[in-house]
C-alpha cells in the first residue's frame, strides 16, 4: 500500500468520495475472515463501528495500529470507537499526529522592497 490514499476520485462529471469502508482481517480477500469493522468517515474524522472478532480472536495492538495507519493514509485528523472493557462502556478518540512530508523543502520567504 502507498503512503497515502486519495479520498476523492473524479471520473467524467462525477466526483466519488470515500465515506464508508468495510475492513476485514483476512490473509487473502475472499477467504473467511477473523474480524470485521465498518468505518464511517465524516469530514476529517473516522468512526469505527461494529468491530467484531470471531471467538478466540482478539483485537490486538497491531490491529489498532493498522487502523491508525489507515486513518493517517486518508489524511484524517482522528478516529474514534466505542468499546466495552472490563464491563464498562467507553468511547475512545485517537488523534493522528501530523508528520512532515519527507523530501519537501520549505519555500524561502520572499520580501518585496
Amino acid at each position: 500500500m502507498s503512503d497515502s490514499v486519495s479520498r476523492y476520485m473524479h471520473i467524467g462529471e462525477w466526483c466519488f468520495e470515500i465515506k464508508m469502508v468495510r475492513a476485514l482481517k483476512v490473509d487473502k480477500y475472499g477467504e473467511p475472515y477473523s474480524s470485521i469493522a465498518n468505518c464511517n468517515i465524516n469530514g476529517s474524522s473516522m468512526y469505527i463501528d461494529g468491530l467484531m472478532t470471531k471467538e478466540g480472536h482478539k483485537f490486538t495492538k497491531e490491529d489498532f495500529m493498522t487502523f491508525y495507519k489507515f486513518t493517517e493514509a486518508l489524511g484524517l485528523d482522528n478516529f474514534s470507537y466505542h468499546r466495552f472493557h472490563e464491563g464498562k462502556s467507553t468511547n475512545k478518540e485517537v488523534s493522528i499526529r501530523k508528520t512532515k512530508t519527507p523530501n519537501v523543502q520549505a519555500k524561502p520567504s520572499l520580501k518585496l522592497v
